[in-house]
């Protein structure tokens, strides 16, 4: 990507970034809704320090130009997008915890079992996942309710035992957690990053999709395109921990290594995974040719994805 475009490119994920802070702020209100007693304080506080506190709001990005792509409202496809937003975040906090990862930072602040305690960021934690199906399932999404329950299966299916949280505990797995650590295979390794990491990227493509009620060869292509970019994705996560610092990162570098995790940059090595990570991102390109310059964005964000610094 050139200045000029990288230049572009920023100045739109930024702006869906800043519609997407807004809706997440009205569905971490305090007011109780229908069917809800009370808010309690201090775990609302927990949930808004884990979502609120920054991030580049990857996921709503895709879920929302994919549903441009296919003519999906906006306002519906915005609402999807956090959604899916309340999912990552709740996976950041459960990830950030002692018994996972042991984190202390999460984007420049202290993660949430830090700046409150363990039982409240589990319980946070815990309370976005089933906000986040609140949320998918209201109304304002898409007026046809079969379209809201098909989002609300597929996004059950990329965040549950055979997506994210499957995921993570194949990565636990790997890190020697029960049993004998052993050397993964690439293949074992791109599944694994294909159910933590790459599930929910794949999910926010497809997402756009079903609201556009898109035809099945353009949702197999935009399918296509979003398990390459989630790919792409975990490799320059990857190379990040490796080469990037704590104060660029907003969290500890080099842990991965450290631990010993399995990564396709520990497989391949450095120079290796940045010639995956090339790979990765011409698959997207072709995944993307059905829609010509239509697709101009999403092809940028393949490219910004490849090229992030933090």
């Amino acid at each position: 990507m050139g200045a000029s475009s990288i230049h572009d490119f920023g100045t739109r994920l930024a702006a869906v970034a800043g519609e997407a802070a807004g809706v997440l702020e009205r569905l971490l209100d305090d007011a109780a809704l229908d069917g809800e007693i009370v808010r309690p304080p201090r775990l609302l506080a927990a949930m808004q320090h884990a979502v609120l506190g920054g991030g580049k709001r990857l996921r709503p990005f895709l879920l929302m130009e994919t549903a441009a792509l296919f003519g999906a409202a906006r306002e519906g496809a915005l609402l999807a997008g956090c959604a899916l937003e309340l999912v990552h975040c709740y996976s950041l906090v459960h990830d950030d915890l002692p018994a996972m990862d042991d984190d202390d930072l999460r984007r420049g602040r202290p993660t949430v079992h830090k700046a409150f305690d363990e039982a409240t960021a589990i319980l946070a934690g815990d309370a976005l996942l089933t906000l986040a199906f609140d949320a998918m399932a209201r109304g304002e999404v898409h007026r046809d309710p079969a379209v809201r329950a098909a989002l609300v299966l597929e996004l059950a299916r990329a965040a549950g035992l055979g997506g994210m949280a499957g995921g993570q505990m194949l990565d636990l797995a790997a890190e020697g957690r029960f049993e004998k650590r052993r050397a993964l295979a690439t293949d074992e390794i791109e599944t694994l990053q294909a159910m933590k990491t790459g599930a929910l990227i794949r999910f926010a493509c497809r997402a756009g999709a079903v609201l556009g009620e898109a035809e099945t060869s353009a949702l197999a292509a935009i399918d296509r395109f979003g398990v390459a970019v989630g790919q792409a994705f975990q490799i320059a996560d990857d190379l990040l921990d490796l080469e990037g610092d704590a104060a660029t990162l907003g969290k500890a570098a080099g842990k991965d290594a450290a631990a010993g995790k399995a990564t396709l940059v520990a497989a391949l090595g450095p120079v290796g995974a940045h010639a995956r990570l090339e790979e990765l991102i011409t698959q997207a390109d072709s995944a993307l040719a059905p829609f010509a310059a239509k697709a101009d964005t999403l092809r940028a964000a393949a490219r910004f994805i490849a090229a992030r610094r933090r």
